[in-house]
């Protein structure tokens, strides 16, 4: 992955792959669209990217999610449930859900929420057994590309450091689907912006604020460490760099520590030289809990979002409304 933002030259040849890609995932994407999709009698929320890696979908889910209850409505959530494994699906989280049954994204998104949501790699499913629970508008997590399940909104989150690295489709570069697929979509969100990328569509920016340190444990958020802490950071995640990077922004000294996105964690995993504080990203967390010690954290970050970004969505979602209750009063 390094290699497809750091711009390196043997990527090149991986080019014909790339075509080949972009050619089946058209095809894909037209045939889906065409005569497969699905459309579900509630407002459907799409929240993606173009593409792979860590972009900030979650913290902005959660933060939609949270948008929505204070709007009165009953949103939940579909999701992949990427790294979870179940006997059954289409799965209703619950407070004994583990994340090695959900995935960490999913139980993340209802611990922080307590809106539904349901796993299963049939969306579809997963959207029906919402509706069942009482839901009134749903959201899908990383499912841009997913176009079986028809779609009133979408929202795409562009990572506001890396960009679109080399602007090659997989295995070539990491993108999905091409940037001019930003045309298409109905608000994008750049996150984490250094400096504004040149993306010729409207953008509204976000920023991850970190808003307490939390104990894996049972117990109270501490206060932020001192200046100049030391301290063992954890990270699971697509791009590690930017929860490290907001380590030091809180003047911390992170000893830095990279596994898989999505790794599933054991002890010997935390055998440390040094003795330090713990500090993971709430997705990790999840998975810690069952093991973790007294001073083990993870920083809770909220998306930070302008007000124009939720006077927009909402003229989205009150379209969408009007429009699922007018096919309601048609039929």
């Amino acid at each position: 992955m390094d290699a497809w933002y750091g711009k390196a030259r043997w990527t090149l040849w991986l080019l014909p792959l790339a075509l080949l890609y972009r050619l089946v995932s058209c095809l894909r994407a037209f045939w889906l669209k065409r005569f497969a999709q699905k459309k579900i009698p509630l407002p459907v929320i799409v929240v993606g990217n173009i593409t792979v890696g860590g972009t900030g979908k979650t913290p902005l889910l959660i933060a939609l999610v949270s948008h929505l209850q204070a709007r009165g409505f009953k949103p939940g959530v579909v999701s992949r449930g990427y790294g979870g494994r179940s006997a059954h699906y289409p799965l209703l989280l619950n407070e004994q859900t583990r994340a090695e049954e959900s995935g960490d994204e999913p139980l993340t998104i209802f611990q922080r929420t307590g809106c539904p949501v349901c796993v299963g790699s049939d969306r579809v499913a997963s959207a029906h057994t919402l509706m069942a629970s009482g839901c009134d508008i749903l959201l899908s997590d990383d499912g841009l590309q997913h176009y079986r399940l028809g779609r009133d909104i979408e929202i795409v989150v562009v990572d506001g450091i890396r960009g679109f690295g080399n602007g090659f489709s997989l295995p070539s570069g990491p993108l999905r689907e091409p940037v001019s697929r930003l045309a298409s979509v109905d608000l994008i969100v750049l996150n984490s912006a250094r400096e504004m990328p040149l993306i010729p569509y409207a953008v509204h920016s976000m920023s991850m604020q970190p808003v307490a340190l939390q104990p894996l444990l049972a117990g109270k958020a501490k206060e932020f460490f001192p200046d100049g802490e030391r301290v063992h950071a954890v990270a699971g995640i697509g791009n590690p760099e930017r929860f490290f990077s907001t380590l030091r922004q809180l003047q911390w000294k992170p000893v830095t520590h990279v596994f898989p996105d999505h790794h599933n964690y054991g002890v010997g995993d935390f055998q440390f030289a040094e003795k330090l504080p713990i500090v993971m990203t709430e997705k990790d967390a999840v998975k810690c809990r069952a093991f973790a010690k007294d001073d083990w954290f993870f920083l809770q970050v909220e998306a930070a979002l302008p007000n124009d970004f939720f006077t927009a969505f909402d003229q989205l979602v009150d379209r969408s409304l009007l429009s699922h209750f007018s096919k309601t009063d048609i039929q």
